[in-house]
């Protein structure tokens, strides 16, 4: 309570925003690189990757890390996209049904791809 007699809401939105960025700057360097690597360089022949180096490259810690990475971040970040977009189409997002759903979306995919990840 403050001085005033007030009491004040603790606000979850810094992490999202924060889980917003980190997914915004991992697809904005590694997207392109991806696609790069996985779209044109392989197919044409250009770098040669078999199944055992990337196995390898998933099977190690750094790599599982890095590959959660990729897949987490960018999920938040598009998860709290959609979700302020609906809130600018005027789709009332006040009740917390759509705040539950897509940050719950993104914390299932990021659990489900640690856990396999884990697995690997």
């Amino acid at each position: 309570m403050s001085k005033s007699g007030k009491t004040y809401h603790r606000a979850d939105e810094p992490i999202f925003w924060g889980l917003f960025g980190a997914g915004g700057v991992v697809a904005a360097f590694a997207t392109p690189a991806l696609i790069l690597i996985t779209g044109i360089l392989v197919p044409l022949g250009v770098l040669q990757l078999d199944y055992a180096s990337v196995n390898a490259f998933a099977s190690n810690w750094l790599g599982k890390i890095i590959l959660l990475a990729v897949i987490a971040f960018p999920m938040w970040h598009a998860c709290h996209r959609i979700f302020h977009a609906m809130h600018d189409l005027k789709i009332d997002t006040a009740r917390g049904f759509f705040k539950l759903f897509w940050y719950g979306m993104a914390f299932v995919v990021s659990i489900a791809a640690g856990a396999y990840l884990i697995a690997i």
